[in-house]
């Protein structure tokens, strides 16, 4: 799959980690749902679930934003890094406690867990509290 950045228009939050978009010309739209590349956000279940699709709301949502495709994961959904009003949107939710690095999918990403941790280390949202990460939720 292409490294270039699509610029597209984001039309629905998922949960904290997949969004939607609509890319392309008018009349030629192609409509996409992306997950975002190495992190994984609470279930909407789970504790801070709703904040964290909240938070990726506000930076994303009704946005123009740079889609740059990684590959598909087993869902066929595009993984891909999101950049929203100029913020990398997995970063943003990392930094605010509000998702995890993934590790297991997370090469070439190493510097999230820095960030992560220094979210942990100030006790930013769910680091506010025993979070349970959603791999481990939805094993289950």
């Amino acid at each position: 799959m292409t490294a270039v950045g699509l610029i597209c228009l984001i039309v629905a939050i998922s949960d904290g980690d997949t969004l939607k978009a609509r890319c392309g010309e008018p009349g030629f739209y192609e409509h996409m749902t992306i997950r975002i590349s190495a992190i994984d956000a609470p279930e909407k279940a789970q504790d801070f679930g709703t904040v964290s699709r909240q938070h990726l709301a506000a930076l994303c949502f009704h946005q123009t934003a740079t889609i740059t495709p990684k590959g598909k994961d087993r869902y066929r959904r595009t993984i891909a890094d999101v950049e929203c009003q100029g913020k990398d949107a997995g970063q943003a939710q990392i930094r605010a406690g509000l998702a995890w690095y993934y590790v297991k999918y997370g090469k070439g990403y190493e510097h999230l867990a820095k960030i992560e941790r220094e979210a942990r280390d100030a006790g930013r949202g769910m680091w506010s509290m025993k979070a349970t990460p959603p791999w481990e939720w939805r094993g289950r």
